[in-house]
């Protein structure tokens, strides 16, 4: 219970017509028959506060909320006494979320419901409790207030964004593709999974030929192929030290789950079956699942997972990924490479081509770019530059000695191909 503004205003009021009576500018019964009307007035709203129930109170929310956007969400209160009252209200939302639209002051109308809606902004993942919504309640002739709790427990989950996942629903599977970036190219000939019939162009193969197709249409008919389809990818997350640092309001590891969660999406849009192993720091692993189903135990497995101050060792990470994932895949390994991981690295990287195809994602700082872009104005300008600099220069090299062995082997492969257009080209000139 405390005294409102009206009964401080009051109190003062008083404290003048003391120091009126003190001067002798009024007579002490004036004193003491205020004092006895702002007296009787106090007791008698207390007592009529004390007596007020507690308005009905309940919250209306999504379970699931996405990491860093704006969601609203309403309160709706009704007076469980049969006349009008007036109640500050704030809700008891967690300390991590940024709110806009609280307190709010209400006039509840009798025997009518009240709703007002305030957002949350939510800047960490993980799951979240709130706790009682908090009225102050207002006596009838506002000299008191009191505050009171009303128990309407709630657990919200905070996932990575999935917004964007909306707005490329409304699109196809190509189309989506593009607006994320992807540029789909279907080549010819490559892959074993039958496409379409078409007629025959020089250049083509003999094991291109359909010979029962070419009798049929009287002129050569080649079949085209296309790369299979139905395959298995597997999102290689490190949740280690690296992954710490933070770019605007999230951190690395949560944008990197953002993009992991798209990536997901356009592959199992695609037929693709999707898993995820979590390495370095806390440890998680879903086996590659079909349909865009599998996105539902995916959330469910990493919006709580957080990085940790732990260095990431990259070759135990490729061993149980080896363990878990026996069948050929796609591995997508996103990591934020330095200059002194390449070893492991590498090491990692070659023990998974025995069996897999690795692509190697490494995240692009915000800061360094802003940093290598800065307009030296200053001797401590200059150092932040050049240091810069040497640590791109750095990191380049370290990108260069991951892409070597995929570049000799697109030689190889080129070469290959070569030999065999020539010996095509010399068994059709013969």
């Amino acid at each position: 219970m405390r005294p409102a503004p009206a009964l401080i205003a009051g109190v003062l009021l008083l404290a003048a017509i003391g120091l009126a009576v003190a001067f002798g500018l009024w007579s002490r019964s004036a004193l003491m028959l205020a004092s006895l009307l702002l007296l009787a007035l106090a007791i008698c709203d207390v007592l009529a506060l004390r007596h007020l129930r507690t308005p009905l109170a309940t919250r209306e929310l999504a379970h699931i909320l996405p990491l860093g956007m704006r969601q609203e969400i309403g309160l709706r209160l009704h007076p469980s006494d049969a006349w009008t009252q007036r109640v500050d209200v704030h809700d008891g939302h967690p300390s991590a979320f940024s709110v806009d639209g609280l307190p709010r002051r209400l006039t509840l109308r009798a025997r009518a419901s009240t709703r007002f809606d305030y957002s949350v902004t939510a800047h960490e993942r993980g799951s979240y409790a709130f706790t009682p919504i908090q009225l102050r309640l207002h006596s009838p002739l506002r000299l008191w207030t009191q505050k009171r709790l009303v128990d309407a427990p709630a657990v919200v989950k905070v996932y990575p964004d999935f917004a964007p996942l909306k707005r490329l629903a409304l699109f196809g599977a190509d189309q989506a593709s593009r607006v994320l970036g992807a540029h789909l190219r279907r080549r010819r000939g490559d892959g074993t999974e039958f496409h379409q019939l078409r007629e025959y162009r020089q250049g083509d193969s003999l094991r291109q030929i359909d010979w029962k197709a070419s009798q049929r249409a009287r002129k050569m008919i080649s079949r085209d192929y296309r790369e299979e389809r139905n395959q298995q990818v597997m999102l290689l997350l490190d949740t280690g030290r690296r992954m710490l640092a933070r770019d605007d309001a999230h951190s690395h590891f949560d944008h990197v789950l953002n993009a992991s969660l798209l990536l997901a999406w356009i592959a199992l849009r695609q037929g693709d079956a999707v898993g995820l192993l979590a390495h370095g720091g806390e440890s998680r692993f879903i086996k590659p699942q079909r349909g865009l189903g599998a996105l539902d135990p995916m959330l469910g497995a990493v919006y709580d997972l957080q990085p940790r101050a732990v260095a990431t060792d990259y070759l135990a990470a490729a061993t149980e990924l080896g363990l878990r994932q026996p069948r050929r895949a796609l591995v997508v390994m996103i990591t934020n490479v330095r200059d002194e991981d390449v070893e492991d690295l590498l090491g990692a990287v070659h023990q998974l081509r025995r069996r897999h195809v690795v692509i190697v994602a490494s995240l692009r700082e915000k800061a360094l770019d802003q940093a290598r872009e800065l307009v030296p104005r200053h001797f401590d300008d200059a150092l932040l530059v050049g240091a810069t600099a040497l640590y791109l220069e750095d990191r380049r090299r370290a990108h260069d000695a991951l892409r070597a062995p995929w570049r000799q082997r697109a030689r190889r492969r080129q070469r290959r191909a070569t030999r065999r257009a020539r010996r095509a080209l010399s068994c059709d000139q013969a």
